[in-house]
């Protein structure tokens, strides 16, 4: 099948290695080299430099709507103007609405479009594995491009014989983009909330608290349960041998955290360099 491929992000990749392996890509459609990292250079999309490899033709246009870009191609029609197909990291048929759903859900779905609108799923989605889960929103977007390869593959090969599901709009919920702000750790919230949220901010932009020694990144937690709940939230407690944070409901065990503007250390080395023990309490930023 002819297939002219639309993506950006290192996500993007094993499904186009995958479209690469089966189909014949006619072109790459791809977003214009922008500044990246500390230094700010000019860097093209991961996409880009996986399509130059492969010899595929690579488009950059600053505005889609414009039918020019699509000149230098010799013939960019694929063969899907059944309609253009959409990998989305989300669940099928999820309430969640957004361009960061896979913080909110595990699963991707592959949607029908028309025009630049998406009009339904095409595919059913499968399950995703969690054992072991993912520590982080990385580790799942990792596992999520893998899937949604396969998906996409069987979605290709099944054209014609699936019946569009609609996404029910009517129920839809918002997840919107993560801010900066998302990653303030409440101690109030139950434990399993506090470790999600550490996860989920997981690159970016990271589960932050207030420490007696300054700021502190969570990178990694575990909820542990507590005999009673008792206790101020965010007051270091020991547990099992160790030391934990009350929740809300519950105890977080920090497992790899960062202080500000140092290296990332397991909690007890961070314990021991701070100085902090069982009485001491961290705060929301």
């Amino acid at each position: 099948m002819r297939v002219l491929f639309y993506g950006t992000p290192r996500f993007a990749l094993p499904t186009l290695d995958a479209l690469l392996a089966a189909h014949e890509v006619v072109g790459v459609v791809t977003q214009p080299d922008r500044p990246a990292g500390r230094g700010q250079r000019v860097a093209p999309p991961p996409v880009k430099e996986r399509a130059v490899a492969a010899g595929i033709p690579v488009l950059q246009p600053e505005r889609l709507r414009d039918p020019r870009w699509l000149d230098p191609l010799e013939d960019p029609r694929g063969d899907a103007p059944r309609g253009g197909h959409g990998l989305h990291r989300a669940v099928r048929r999820s309430p969640a609405r957004s361009r960061a759903p896979r913080r909110y859900s595990g699963q991707v779905t592959v949607r029908r479009l028309s025009g630049w609108t998406r009009v339904g799923s095409t595919a059913p989605t499968p399950a995703m594995t969690t054992t072991p889960p993912p520590a982080s929103a990385g580790e799942l977007a990792d596992r999520l491009s893998l899937m949604g390869a396969r998906v996409l593959i069987e979605t290709l090969a099944r054209l014609g014989t699936l019946s569009p599901i609609p996404q029910g709009d009517a129920e839809a919920t918002l997840a919107p983009r993560l801010r900066k702000v998302d990653g303030r750790v409440d101690w109030r919230e139950p434990a399993p909330a506090i470790v999600g949220r550490v996860h989920g901010c997981n690159p970016w932009p990271g589960a932050a608290t207030e420490a007696p020694a300054g700021r502190l990144t969570i990178w990694r937690a575990r909820a542990v349960p507590r005999e009673s709940d008792g206790g101020t939230p965010g007051t270091l407690v020991e547990a099992g041998g160790g030391v934990v944070v009350i929740a809300g409901v519950g105890a977080v065990e920090p497992t790899l955290v960062q202080p500000e503007s140092r290296r990332t250390v397991t909690w007890p080395e961070y314990l021991r360099g701070a100085r902090l023990r069982a009485g001491d309490r961290l705060t929301a930023r």
